[in-house]
């Protein structure tokens, strides 16, 4: 069976990544409409994008109403902005939020009616110039054709999707992420490695992606957990930076399965960060998995140097899987109950939620079957 392989038309990575994509900047366009949030405005990472855009006589407008879990209302007021300032392009930098609201943004520019009418549907105009800058390494939103935006009205994450949403320019410079805290350190390096796992592990895994996947789980492991102790190790935070990359690149190919399927209806109706949800959910979603697939999970064991000789496919998908609990142990990943998620209310929302998981379409790329049961008894497991 053939398979399409997609990646940005340009990636520039590593220190001083924003310096040189000047030229690049420069043939963008005449002004851009900057996706961000306040933060990256207060800590100075616009003012840092904005010095380069002044020494190439590019106009901009700053738009930083965007915050952890973006809608589709802060989507159509950037889409006034964008009108009302005449932007030809856009440029998003901060984490995977601002990134994925420029995305809708974007299709929102070219493409009639609302964001709900394409979940579950393929956005097939181009937008303008998409560029993304991303500040955490995670959610690897700036090699991926995706975007996710809660509907206000629903309470449903949607999953939006097209290969013109893919970033033109993917600028990816570990300088950016030094000031990430600890927690979102955690947070976005566990949704790195969640990425690719799945990839890994999904039904529509290619040997292209499987490449990016495993070079990705073996960085996140080797990394993560200094990045976390350190926030200033250079080698690490750069290390972890093209590990979301190539994380991204792999899932873009070959799709996430049930942790994200899961993951997404927890932080719509409970605002849970989506990396953190992605890590509360890993290990029961993985148990699950390994059934269908075990030999894969195996292939990753051996990659981390988890594998013992004599080790069966099972045993060493589980000492795999064993690993990655720890890894989330030493990241102090948060319960939903630590998080603060009210016991009640979630158990009263678990039909919604497995209902509104199986709808995005992802657990069903998990190399197992899926029901709605299934699902309902990993969101119980949750609370032990």
């Amino acid at each position: 069976m053939a398979n399409v392989f997609l990646i940005p038309r340009t990636i520039i990575t590593g220190k001083e990544a924003l310096a040189k994509s000047a030229s690049y900047l420069k043939r963008s366009g005449k002004k851009a409409l900057i996706v961000t949030d306040k933060i990256m405005v207060t800590i100075g990472n616009v003012q840092k994008l904005s010095n380069i855009l002044n020494e190439q006589n590019i106009e901009y407008e700053i738009f930083a109403e965007i915050n952890s879990e973006p809608t589709d209302k802060m989507v159509y007021q950037g889409v006034k902005t964008y009108k009302e300032t005449k932007c030809d392009f856009l440029i998003a930098i901060g984490g995977g939020s601002p990134i994925d609201t420029m995305k809708a943004i974007g299709a929102m520019l070219t493409n009639p009616g609302t964001l709900a009418d394409y979940m579950g549907k393929e956005i097939t105009t181009l937008p303008p110039t998409l560029i993304a800058i991303p500040t955490t390494a995670g959610t690897g939103s700036e090699a991926t054709q995706f975007t996710i935006i809660s509907d206000t009205q629903t309470e449903v994450k949607m999953l939006l999707k097209g290969a013109p949403l893919l970033p033109a320019l993917a600028i990816v410079d570990p300088e950016l992420t030094l000031t990430s805290p600890p927690n979102v350190t955690a947070a976005t390096g566990i949704d790195a490695l969640t990425h690719a796992i799945e990839a890994y592990t999904s039904k529509k895994s290619q040997p292209m992606s499987d490449t990016f996947a495993v070079s990705a789980v073996k960085r996140v492991f080797k990394n993560l957990l200094t990045a976390y102790k350190d926030g200033k190790d250079m080698e690490a935070r750069k290390e972890m930076s093209i590990a979301a990359l190539e994380a991204g690149i792999a899932f873009n190919n070959s799709s996430v399965t049930i942790v994200h399927g899961m993951s997404r209806p927890i932080g719509a109706l409970f605002h849970v960060p989506h990396g953190l949800s992605n890590a509360m959910l890993l290990s029961e979603c993985l148990k699950f998995a390994l059934a269908g697939t075990p030999e894969r999970f195996c292939d990753l064991a051996r990659a981390t140097g988890i594998y013992e000789n004599n080790m069966s496919d099972l045993q060493g998908g589980q000492a795999f899987i064993t690993e990655v609990e720890k890894l989330c142990a030493q990241l102090q990943v948060s319960t939903p109950e630590q998080f603060g998620v009210d016991k009640k209310k979630f158990f009263d929302q678990l039909d919604k939620m497995a209902e509104d998981a199986l709808k995005s379409g992802s657990p069903q790329n998990t190399i197992r079957n899926v029901g709605k049961e299934d699902i309902i008894n990993i969101y119980k497991s949750l609370w032990k």
